[in-house]
């Protein structure tokens, strides 16, 4: 298909529903935005309904709200939510008038714990929902956080699914997905590395997170370019009516955020500007050598500086234009042996627009970001990667009663830059890639069943291959409390990255576009012959499951799910021949610089949450497996963990509530490893294939065993960690807090050395100690 055919369709695609617009404004529409009234922040996820009637809707994570096709008549709307009074304000609604409104809530100390449960049971009774988890800096409070401050890096490692592989260097992986094939969205830019090299911190400060939301399988079409999962981070807008911020300090690192209005409200028909500015950093190889010098007298080799700014600007009826920038940065410097140093920047503006005459909601984004990550091992040539690009976005949403439609279209441009050089070969790619997508997303309701079919079609415009990706959701409520869901879809992408699913530790994360350089066949597990007819990584999601409310204060969900990766590409470790003419008699998989794999990622997940008053229990238990097959043998990957189980409980008490205990336990069955049977000489005769090698001096080869045929001990750890408030003024905080990592000194294995014949362990026993002030 031409790239003029297919913007045709996608034209097509996108229009095809522009008509639900005359449809809809037969009757009248009352939406609008809810504030805090304190700080103008939104007030996302609560109900807005109509007093008296059933009639209702929840606030979106920009706190927007839609109640549609209403008959002309005299309306009450209200809302109630947790620590806030209830709102109630008359409205009178005309025929086919569109009422927007903005809604400001007012803090309480009334308890209204209750209502908030009835607003978050609407949205499980009314969305699908299927593996998909909120994150609030509230929940990432309740953990104990490594350092004192609170991190969604270790968050993301107590939800369903997910498997974390080291403290240091390691990775996240989530239902068999690699980190690649995860996708991190920062108000609509895409970042490409989340995470810091010592694996316990994001680049992201709590503290102007909004909300997360994280996908862990079977999204919707409203997300693509990934086959495993989805990360998507809203930020705070500022403080809109007051100068604010924190300051804080570590053992670890300290931070500084500061947020507050440019321009305030005269009155509720007035524009408002406000902003966020932030900006954390770590001086662990400093501190280190003071505070945890029994873990390695040259100090812990990690550092790092996050920056992010934000401009909001809100118009009277709730529209508003958010531009943002970052500067992330993490030096690793292993005994000035190995030198690893990454920076990532971007820039990027979002938006929202209410139409005064039309229902529906427009949104879109467009960004630019770089990232840079080199290493340097002093004997050898350095490794570099650089990925840099734009993303825009443009979505629609028409609110139709309890039914939504949703389309829009993405358009993405990037280069890479790619040099890796081994004892071996050397692979090099400088190359620019396009992709333009269209997607179409309708809910609806019909009783007691939810349906949330979707359809996306993916245009690589570089590879000049289309991917049409048909999605679905399903809800069926039972009873009030006992819900089954289910979903499924198709998955492409063409990014990799330049290190190997076989890597147990590679902190030089780079990527490369879909490469020429793969092998033109691919034998199967039933030893048949494949031609690869394309040059993405391909997936199919299928998972179902169900949610039982055993009580008003404690839920379960349970989900199984199955990844089919239908197709991969990865390095090739056994290349031992350049791809040139000279070479046409050897076989692929000993020339060509990526070889293709397929595989599968299946497993359960168990989720127990119990939330009432000051206690918060968090109980996850996950069983999974994955494998792959490279044409030649199935293996198991670094990252497949059988079991994994975390227990996460907080609690709040003292005088005023000011103290608050948090504890996290987790358990993992032991990762898979290659034994190693043996060393020789190696001797490649690199230049001169005439060299003595009697006299020669070779380097040291390793013999491996079978791949991953066998497993590490266990893995378990305790942490824990104190809080204390001091409120100093009406607006202002002192919180002190301490905690403790691996409280019993667990000696958890990360990886064996080979070379030096030593265990590596994971974190020992570290306690911290901090104080933030808050204003």
């Amino acid at each position: 298909m031409s790239k003029i055919s297919f913007l045709k369709v996608i034209a097509l695609f996108l229009l095809s529903f522009v008509t639900v617009q005359s449809s809809t404004a037969q009757n009248g529409n009352i939406r609008g935005f809810v504030y805090d009234f304190e700080s103008g922040e939104p007030v996302i996820f609560t109900s807005v309904i109509l007093k008296g009637t059933s009639y209702g809707a929840q606030t979106d994570v920009n706190g927007y709200f839609s109640i549609s096709k209403l008959k002309p008549d005299n309306y009450v709307i209200q809302i109630t939510m947790l620590g806030h009074d209830t709102l109630l304000e008359s409205v009178t609604l005309k025929a086919n008038e569109i009422l927007t409104k903005k809604l400001y809530l007012k803090k309480s100390t009334v308890n209204l714990k209750v209502i908030e449960i009835s607003a978050e049971k609407k949205e499980q009774t009314t969305e699908v929902r299927t593996s998909v988890t909120k994150i609030t800096p509230q929940d990432m409070k309740r953990i104990p956080s490594v350092g004192g401050e609170p991190d969604i890096a270790q968050y993301m490692q107590v939800l369903p699914g997910v498997v974390f592989t080291g403290d240091q260097g390691g990775q996240l992986y989530i239902r068999g997905g690699a980190p690649v094939q995860n996708k991190v969205l920062l108000d609509g830019m895409i970042i490409y590395n989340p995470f810091h090299s010592i694996g316990l911190f994001s680049v992201f400060d709590a503290d102007y997170i909004r909300n997360a939301d994280v996908y862990t399988g079977g999204f919707g079409a409203q997300y693509g370019g990934r086959i495993s999962s989805i990360m998507d981070i809203t930020t705070r807008d500022g403080n809109k009516k007051r100068l604010s911020g924190k300051i804080g300090a570590t053992t670890f690192g300290s931070k500084i955020l500061l947020e507050g209005p440019i321009k305030k409200a005269k009155d509720e028909h007035s524009s408002t500007s406000s902003f966020i500015l932030s900006y954390k950093n770590s001086y662990l190889k400093q501190s280190s050598k003071l505070f945890y010098n029994y873990i390695d007298s040259a100090g812990l080799p990690f550092n790092f500086n996050d920056f992010y700014g934000k401009i909001s600007l809100n118009s009277p009826n709730g529209s508003k234009v958010n531009i943002f920038g970052f500067n992330f940065n993490d030096q690793v410097n292993y005994n000035n042996i190995t030198n690893i140093n990454w920076v990532s920047s971007g820039v990027g503006s979002n938006f929202i627009v209410i139409p005064g005459g039309s229902p529906v909601l427009i949104e879109g984004n467009f960004a630019y970001s770089n990232y840079n990550v080199s290493m340097d091992e002093g004997n050898s040539l350095p490794n570099t990667s650089r990925i840099n690009g734009f993303n825009f976005g443009l979505n629609f949403t028409y609110f139709i009663q309890k039914n939504e439609i949703n389309y829009g279209l993405d358009i993405l441009g990037f280069k890479t830059d790619f040099e890796y050089y081994s004892s071996r070969f050397k692979i090099t790619q400088e190359e620019n890639t396009s992709e333009l997508a269209g997607y179409l997303k309708y809910k609806h309701i019909l009783g007691k069943l939810i349906l949330d079919p979707s359809l996306r079609l993916h245009y690589y415009a570089t590879l000049q291959e289309v991917s049409p990706e048909p999605r679905i959701g399903i809800k069926y409520n039972l009873t009030d409390n006992f819900r089954l869901k289910a979903s499924a879809g198709r998955y492409s992408q063409n990014l990799i990255a330049a290190n190997s699913d076989r890597d147990v530790v590679n902190l030089f994360y780079g990527f490369l576009s879909g490469p020429d350089n793969l092998p033109k066949s691919f034998v199967d597990r039933n030893g048949k012959v494949k031609e690869i007819n394309s040059k993405l990584q391909l997936a199919n999601h299928y998972i179902a499951g169900f949610e039982i409310d055993i009580t008003n204060n404690i839920s379960l969900n349970v989900e199984a799910y199955n990844k089919q990766y239908t197709q991969l590409s990865n390095l090739n470790r056994n290349k031992i021949f350049d791809d040139v003419a000279d070479n046409f008699n050897k076989p692929d998989t000993l020339k060509k610089d990526f070889i293709i794999e397929n595989g599968f990622a299946r497993g359960l997940d168990f989720l127990v949450k119990y939330d009432y008053k000051r206690l918060y229990i968090w109980a996850v238990y996950s069983i999974g497996y994955v494998r792959r097959w490279d044409g030649q043998q199935e293996y198991i990957p670094h990252f497949d963990r059988r079991h994994n189980i975390n227990l996460v409980a907080s609690y709040i008490f003292g005088k005023g509530l000011n103290w608050s205990v948090d504890a996290r336990w987790n358990f993992g069955s032991g990762f898979p490893f290659t034994q190693t049977q043996g060393f020789y000489e190696l001797l490649d005769f690199q230049g001169n294939l005439n060299a003595d090698y009697t006299t020669a001096n070779g380097n040291m080869g390793i013999l491996y065993g079978q791949l991953n045929s066998k497993r590490l001990p266990t893995f378990h750890r305790l942490d824990i960690s104190v809080k204390r408030k001091f409120p100093i003024g009406e607006n202002a905080m002192f919180e002190a807090h301490g905690g403790i990592t691996n409280v019993y000194n667990r000696n958890n294995v990360f990886y064996f050395n080979r070379i030096t014949n030593k265990v590596v362990h994971q974190l020992p026993f570290m306690p911290s100690v901090g104080l933030n002030l808050s204003f």
